[in-house]
Formats: structure tokens, sequence, C-alpha cells
């Protein structure tokens, strides 16, 4: 049958009694499972995790245009990576760094949530935050 229609006879189900054939164009059939591929990756959401760098001695100017940043991001729909890296001295007093990303984490949280809860890593503490 398939021959005389000019298609090709597809195995669907091999493993079932008996097991089940369809006659289609292979061809066609492939073009058409590429592009629905291809259609399910474009409507796939994507996002990018950003990072703001900040130090535990930030001025208020600097702070207001990294949470300016951060909004932007989130508006995005982007995670955004908050890095406080800590030089020299700083080390000893990391309690100001925690107050810092607690600061960060209490103006953005209508917008954003917390995904990792500040950790310190070496001379940096990261807190990872993502868009509501």
């Amino acid at each position: 049958m398939a021959d005389e229609a000019g298609l090709d006879l597809v195995e669907i189900a091999p493993n079932s009694k008996p097991p089940v054939c369809k006659v289609l164009d292979l061809g066609k059939y492939k073009y058409q499972a590429q592009k629905k591929a291809a259609e399910a990756r474009k409507k796939q959401k994507t996002f990018d995790v950003k990072e703001i760098k900040m130090r535990p001695n930030i001025d208020t100017h600097d702070y207001d245009v990294k949470m300016r940043n951060m909004r932007r991001f989130f508006e995005h729909g982007d995670k955004v990576k908050v890095t406080l890296r800590f030089r020299g001295r700083e080390m000893a007093h990391q309690e100001l760094g925690v107050q810092l990303l607690q600061r960060v984490k209490d103006e953005i949280d209508e917008i954003a949530k917390v995904e990792a809860e500040p950790k310190l890593e070496g001379r940096q503490m990261v807190m990872v935050l993502a868009p509501r």
C-alpha cells in the first residue's frame, strides 16, 4: 500500500502485539517535527544570572545606582547574584556586610525573593535573588 501511494511505511510501536505501523511521508514528518521543536525552543523562557558587585562601605549614591540596575534586571526576568567583596581588614567586620545584604533584601522584597541566603565564600559573601 505504501509503495503504491509513494509513501513510507513507518513502525510506530514495535513492542506492542501486533506491531503498529503507519503509512506516511517520512521526510515531511521529520520536517514538521523539527519545526515543532524549533517553535518550542523559541517560546521557551530563558533567564540570565546578572551579578552586582559591592563593597561593605559602599556610598549611598553608588548603592542607589546598583539598586536601580537590580530592579531593571528583575523587570527583564533575570536572576541577580549580589557579591559583597571584603578586602584587607574588612574581613574583621563581616557584620557590616550582613547588614548591607539585609538592607538589599528588605528594599527589594516586594519584587524579588531570596533564592540563596547570604553565605561567606572565602573573601566574598554571596546572595542570589530571583524575580517574583
